[in-house]
């Protein structure tokens, strides 16, 4: 069976990302970011969104762990500032249902929700400039980084919530990624 792990770093829907995987039918578990991969037997990883980018652990060793990596929120903005793309406060702030245009069909983790979809995001902070190697593949009126992916590398983050009610097709999100994984 798939078995994928969530880092939690210390957001409020963690536990959501985990019954939604749950949901698509794979094994999860659930580890604090202080833990070190080495200790994880995964064949993907969720890194979770969490309120603080100084409070993300060991959350970016994840990304050399050979395994998809799908970051959520802070999750994908860690990956970002780990990788040299970079991250600022956005004009926005808080969580709004935001529509988000979906920029490549074929991609992998968000293609098949285009061409745009409503989702539940937090703008507090988000991604600039993607890293190298990476495209965007959704934008906003709000935020210019809405989602992006490497698939050479197996990395994929999106700036909103696909765990919660408020965001649109969010569970195909989670599927998405598990069919990455398997």
């Amino acid at each position: 069976m798939t078995r994928i792990v969530v880092v939690d770093n210390h957001g409020q829907f963690t536990h959501l990302e985990g019954r939604a995987l749950r949901d698509v039918g794979v094994e999860v578990a659930i580890v604090d970011n202080e833990t070190p991969p080495a200790d994880v037997d995964a064949d993907g990883i969720v890194l979770s969104g969490g309120p603080d980018m100084d409070r993300t652990g060991n959350s970016t060793e994840y990304l050399e762990h050979g395994v998809p990596v799908f970051g959520i929120c802070l999750g994908m903005q860690a990956m970002a500032d780990a990788l040299g793309g970079r991250v600022e406060s956005g004009e926005y702030g808080g969580y709004a249902d935001v529509t988000v245009d979906i920029l490549d069909e074929a991609d992998p983790l968000v293609g098949s929700l285009a061409p745009e979809t409503r989702v539940w995001a937090s703008h507090a902070d988000e991604v600039v400039e993607v890293p190298e190697g990476f495209s965007r593949t959704a934008e906003s009126d709000v935020c210019g980084v809405e989602a992006m992916s490497d698939p050479d590398r197996d990395l994929y983050g999106v700036q909103w919530h696909p765990e919660v009610a408020h965001t649109e097709r969010g569970q195909e999100v989670f599927e998405n990624f598990v069919a990455l994984c398997e």
